[in-house]
């Protein structure tokens, strides 16, 4: 009974809503997401961006942060688990004695030696048994929460490895940009030159000058925001990677291609979800945990048994020395049961109870309402993905056909047979197109990424080298004896196999 017996509800993964199937798209198939396992983002094949990614994790510091409450939840669940054994020893020694000053005096009794020394050593054991399951239970929710902790830290690995990627992304594409707005600041220089050469020959007036200047003019001041835009990327990309602006930009570079995304891309199923989400899982590890701590509340309604002992030496001599102060002559031993049973409480240890039910069913929603998100996350990331694809093409059309439209009305500009407006028109056009298809073969990289994120891709970099860093390690070694802890990384699942997967609600103990 002392083994089996634990008050509470013993938990059980909450049912979930989940679709079999993601919408139909072409160039998405439900074949097992094996790209997503380790690291997605080399299917870029761009050594920049792995690089990036490498930096980010052994350097961000908010990863570096999620690591160490990885340790602390360690710690608490080994403080939990001493909890199992006397939870009070206490080691006593004790001295007493006295040298009478004048053993001639009255005040002495006739024979009796006033020099005495008495001693003690006892060690004093105070065990509370865990009748109802308290402790066990406090285990328990100590265990989900440490589990909690890890699924947090991989939550915010696969976000912080999606960031850098989609940072990267945003700005090749703002450089992309930048170098588009330049090309076609040199055309319609060139188209200025052209107008004023037409002028001089007195072929046209000042409008078309003025027209072209004022287009020119226009081109040029579309730069400076690109280029302040560009420049936040890079300052938020050296936040992510934990280093300043001026390392990151060498990093970058000043110029390089927007990454290109397969063509396909291998989704799985939606209850493949429940497995890699981090956040899923954590939701799931959440309410495991809050379902203990109804028992730990209700085991404190019930009465307790205690068992109390002392056991140790007691030792005197009539010689006062220090060497005689460990001369035990006899053992002593004493031993006693406690029954604590709350009686006057008013009501707080109840609506303990109360409280902690009422996180439990929170918890439940929580989870539920996780799972829902991350199909959402997942649907709209995949209809991203194949819409992008469609977009960039239709682009690539548009910018074929546009700088087509500009070389005709330039000719026919020059050969008088069409006016400036026409060659405005078409300048204007193709630079709308250009900055449109960088945009968007942007947004397709992203769409991938965010794809992969829904999907809950990255978080097995933990693996490599481990959740702090080696300076981490030092620094908190120098502090503090964490024994074998600070190898955390040995003791933490390889794998999400102890991410909560669809079942029955949870069920009370019996």
């Amino acid at each position: 009974m002392m083994t089996s017996c634990m008050v509470g509800p013993n938990f059980s993964t909450p049912e979930a809503r989940i679709q079999g199937k993601w919408k139909k798209y072409d160039g998405i198939s439900d074949r097992p997401p094996v790209d997503i396992d380790r690291s997605w983002w080399k299917q870029f094949h761009d050594s920049r961006l792995d690089s990036l990614i490498d930096t980010a994790y052994r350097n961000n510091p908010s990863l570096q942060a999620a690591g160490t409450r990885i340790l602390g939840a360690r710690a608490e669940l080994n403080q939990s688990v001493g909890n199992l054994f006397p939870q009070k020893q206490d080691l006593i020694l004790q001295g007493r004695g006295n040298v009478a000053s004048d053993p001639n005096s009255i005040w002495t009794p006739s024979g009796l030696n006033e020099n005495y020394l008495s001693t003690q050593a006892l060690v004093s054991v105070s065990w509370e048994i865990d009748f109802w399951g308290k402790y066990r239970r406090q285990i328990q929710s100590d265990r989900a929460g440490y589990l909690a902790t890890i699924a947090a830290y991989d939550s915010i690995l696969v976000t912080l490895v999606a960031d850098v990627a989609s940072t990267y992304v945003n700005i090749r594409t703002l450089q992309a940009r930048l170098a588009v707005n330049r090309a076609n600041i040199a055309q319609q220089k060139k188209s200025v030159e052209v107008a004023v050469a037409r002028r001089t020959a007195g072929r046209v007036g000042d409008l078309d000058v003025e027209q072209a200047k004022a287009q020119l003019a226009t081109t040029e001041a579309e730069g400076p925001s690109i280029q302040t835009a560009l420049q936040r990327a890079i300052d938020s990309l050296a936040v992510l990677l934990g280093e300043t602006p001026v390392e990151t930009e060498r990093r970058v570079g000043s110029s390089g291609s927007i990454p290109t995304p397969p063509s396909n891309l291998a989704a799985g199923v939606p209850a493949d979800l429940l497995r890699r989400r981090p956040d899923v899982r954590q939701a799931g590890l959440e309410a495991a945990s809050r379902s203990a701590r109804i028992g730990v509340e209700f085991a404190k309604i019930l009465p307790s048994f205690s068992l109390n002992g002392t056991f140790g030496y007691t030792g005197g001599s009539e010689n006062v020395s220090f060497s005689n102060f460990f001369n035990w002559q006899q053992a002593a031993a004493n031993s006693a049961g406690s029954l604590v049973v709350p009686i006057f409480n008013y009501g707080r240890l109840v609506n303990q109870v109360r409280v902690a039910d009422a996180s439990f069913q929170e918890g439940l929603l929580n989870y539920q309402h996780a799972v829902l998100n991350a199909q959402r996350e997942v649907q709209d990331a995949l209809a991203d993905y194949v819409n992008s694809s469609r977009r960039v093409a239709q682009l690539q059309a548009a910018v074929k056909a546009a700088s087509s439209a500009v070389e005709i009305a330039n000719l026919q500009y020059e050969l008088g047979t069409a006016d400036y407006a026409r060659v405005l028109t078409a300048q204007s056009q193709r630079l709308a197109a250009e900055d449109a298809l960088a945009q968007a073969k942007g947004q397709y990289a992203n769409s991938l990424i965010a794809a992969y994120r829904a999907m809950g891709g990255g978080w097995e970099l933990r693996n490599e080298a481990g959740v702090i860093s080696p300076a981490t390690r030092a620094q908190m070694a120098s502090r503090t004896n964490w024994g074998n802890l600070l190898e955390i990384n040995q003791h933490l699942p390889p794998d999400a196999a102890s991410a909560p997967t669809p079942g029955a609600a949870t069920q009370p103990a019996r």
